[in-house]
């Protein structure tokens, strides 16, 4: 079992956090507002302890679970922190109506925590086209959730992807770094079919192997 660090305290970081709990893994949760980081850690339970934010984080694996808007913040403040750490980033780059994104034209929202982590830091995207109660609800009719994943580091992959396995999940490995980018335009498709088809969120992205 690993130890994993979350930093953040939303929906996403409690339902990681509380099926990694469930799992066996040690979990740590790090916020700005301690209150904040405590109460996921309570919702987490199995001994989830609570980290000073901007700290080393004790994780083998740190899950960059803040919206977008402050990740790029949060890991400059961070800073050498990250040194030599797995970094899950499950962030969407999306605007506020859903209509683009907030990176530049050329780049993509992995790309661009890469650019301020610390060089010897290995970004691998996962968990970005999960929503959070579905998460945290586990497996839709005895089928495991899909959880996509993007890297350029083939160990970090196979890390995170026996993390998801773990925890109950299916790990699809998309390919490398680069797909981020198409999977935080997943997001946007996922966000699409909400509002204007299923106009609920209890529903996920899946692939389904026929025959």
């Amino acid at each position: 079992m690993s130890t994993i660090s979350i930093i953040g305290s939303g929906g996403v970081a409690a339902a990681i956090g509380g099926l990694a709990a469930k799992a066996g893994h040690a979990v740590q949760v790090m916020s700005r507002d301690a209150a904040k980081a405590r109460a996921p850690a309570e919702q987490v339970g199995a001994g989830a302890t609570t980290g000073t934010f901007g700290a080393a984080p004790v994780g083998d694996i740190v899950i960059l679970a803040v919206p977008y808007s402050a990740v790029l913040d949060v890991v400059k403040q961070y800073g050498k922190a990250l040194a030599g750490k797995l970094l899950v980033d499950i962030t969407n780059p999306i605007n506020s109506d859903f209509t683009g994104f907030l990176t530049p034209e050329d780049s993509f929202g992995a790309q661009e925590i890469a650019k301020v982590a610390p060089a010897n830091a290995t970004i691998v995207k996962a968990f970005n086209t999960q929503n959070a109660h579905v998460l945290a609800a586990g497996p839709i009719g005895g089928h495991p959730l899909d959880v996509f994943i993007a890297g350029d580091d083939a160990q970090a992959k196979a890390r995170v992807s026996a993390f998801i396995d773990s925890l109950g999940l299916r790990p699809m490995d998309a390919g490398r770094l680069i797909m981020a980018r198409t999977l935080e335009h997943a997001c946007m498709l996922w966000l699409g079919l909400m509002t204007r088809s299923i106009k609920h969120t209890n529903f996920s992205i899946r692939v389904s192997l026929l025959g």
